[in-house]
């Protein structure tokens, strides 16, 4: 795991640190439900580049979150799944996903419901 040296003043702020990143959150939701090799999650954020994905990933792997198992295959086979203590942030990440379910309507920002509710259905 991770050690961190930096000096936090809250609680919140280690959490943030380890949670947060463009698409940490939604990493973890997706992993909350399966198991994902690479290109499954690549096809779930659409978006991500493989760097980023790659960078986010191997972030929250040294976090102790999530684990990176390689089989040994032709072509080779990775899959990448929650680690116990990553399954511990479930209910954290629904309140999460639901508190920015609310703010959105709030705001009228608008948001795609499907991606959304498939993210931790």
């Amino acid at each position: 795991m991770k050690e961190r040296k930096k000096q936090y003043f809250h609680p919140i702020e280690v959490t943030l640190d380890v949670v947060c990143g463009k698409w940490k959150g939604v990493i973890l939701c997706l992993l909350q439900e399966k198991d994902y090799r690479f290109g499954e999650l690549k096809d779930q954020l659409f978006s991500v580049t493989p760097k980023v994905l790659t960078q986010q990933l191997r972030e929250l792997e040294e976090d102790g979150l999530i684990t990176r198992t390689v089989y040994p295959q032709v072509p080779p086979k990775v899959v990448y799944s929650l680690t116990p203590y990553g399954k511990d942030l479930e209910d954290t990440l629904r309140l999460m996903e639901k508190w920015g379910q609310s703010h959105q309507k709030k705001v009228g920002e608008n948001f795609d419901e499907d991606v959304s509710e498939a993210e931790l259905s």
